[in-house]
């Protein structure tokens, strides 16, 4: 279980070998096999998260032999999207998978395990998770309610959202009620707008209906599967609030233990595979449903100023400043988030950023 057994770009094959000599035989002497059930935020079907999740557990079942089955159930057919995090803890199904910012009611220090507004890409944040400790520092907050938690998704830079109104000072955002979660959904209240929580199943109906005046969700990809561009004119980017997103499968802690050490790898390198492929996936299919959206007479691609991503930028350092003030754990996760986001600046500009800046010369 340590953070350098686990492996990313071999994961796939690896998986292929991991059943065999380390299988665990019950009382009859016959292998011992395991029927876990699985809950997630995602509504049936929804392409990338749930899809992807599907996909890891064939792959579990696949490389185990048929040792361990996982039936999902997508957010709400068993227990409601946002509830997953306290069923999976209880023990009342084995795993489950969502994002650790949903769960700030539980733990404020949660919300840096997914993401943190101007903080980490996912090349970064996979390079703070595996090497840098940070999912040392996840699993021992984790701990504290029975759950280990793996990396297992990831869909890069988000768009800035949905909007019904143009966004051209921050005085725009005061009374706008929008779907954001996390610090971004504070720092807008500190704009003086009104943060909803609310999952992916209610957003079209929440937006049509002007239960809400905007949304963000993911990207292109995703918001055209919700339909969210026949709900609202104009499309902002950049995501501010969520530049490299880490979606999260989370195990019982007992569960987890009554396995077999080569169950436990499978597991470890399906979820480290999802990590990997699911980027590659949003990689691809924004690209193809943004030049759709962009189609769209009666949509409005729109950047937000300037000015605006200053003091929202503003409000975030405020807001995390105060959080590790009064959570000492928070502080422990922010002092390793932020030394590894310095250690990696300077790389990234002479890398990723540069290159990027040379290719739109």
């Amino acid at each position: 279980m340590k953070r350098r057994d686990v492996l990313t770009g071999a994961g796939a094959l690896a998986l292929a070998g991991c059943a065999g000599p380390q299988e665990s035989a019950g009382p009859d002497g016959a292998a011992e096999t395991f029927e876990w059930k699985m809950v997630t935020t995602w509504p049936p079907g929804f392409p990338g998260m749930q899809t992807g999740v599907m996909r890891m557990v064939e792959q579990i079942e696949t490389a185990s032999g048929g040792r361990l089955k996982i039936k999902v159930y997508a957010g709400g057919e068993l227990v409601p999207p946002l509830e997953v995090f306290d069923t999976v803890s209880r023990g009342t199904v084995e795993m489950g998978h969502g994002a650790a910012y949903y769960w700030k009611g539980k733990s404020e220090a949660a919300q840096f395990f997914t993401t943190i507004p101007f903080g980490m890409t996912v090349l970064e944040m996979n390079g703070w998770l595996y090497e840098g400790g940070g999912l040392d520092l996840w699993r021992e907050l984790y701990a504290n309610f029975n759950l280990v938690p793996f990396p297992a998704g990831n869909t890069g830079v988000q768009m800035g959202g949905w909007f019904n109104r143009e966004i051209n000072s921050i005085a725009d955002l005061k009374g706008l009620r929008m779907r954001i979660p996390g610090i971004g959904g504070e720092a807008l209240a500190r704009a003086g707008g009104t943060p909803v929580t609310l999952p992916a199943s209610e957003l079209f109906t929440s937006l049509q209906t002007g239960v809400i005046d905007a949304s963000e969700w993911v990207g292109p990809y995703n918001d055209q599967s919700l339909g969210l561009q026949e709900t609202a004119r104009y499309y902002y980017s950049p995501g501010w609030h969520e530049p490299g997103p880490t979606l999260e499968l989370i195990v019982n802690s007992d569960a987890l233990a009554q396995l077999p050490d080569d169950l436990r790898m499978i597991l470890q390198l399906a979820a480290a595979t999802l990590n990997e492929t699911m980027m590659a996936e949003y990689t691809a299919r924004n690209a193809d449903a943004l030049a759709a959206i962009e189609e769209n007479p009666d949509i409005e691609l729109r950047r937000f100023p300037d000015d605006v991503i200053r003091e929202l930028r503003q409000y975030v350092d405020e807001i995390i400043a105060e959080l590790v003030a009064r959570d000492p754990q928070a502080a422990r996760i922010n002092t390793s988030f932020q030394d590894w986001r310095q250690k990696l600046a300077r790389w990234t500009a002479l890398s990723e950023k540069a290159y990027l800046d040379t290719r739109s010369l």
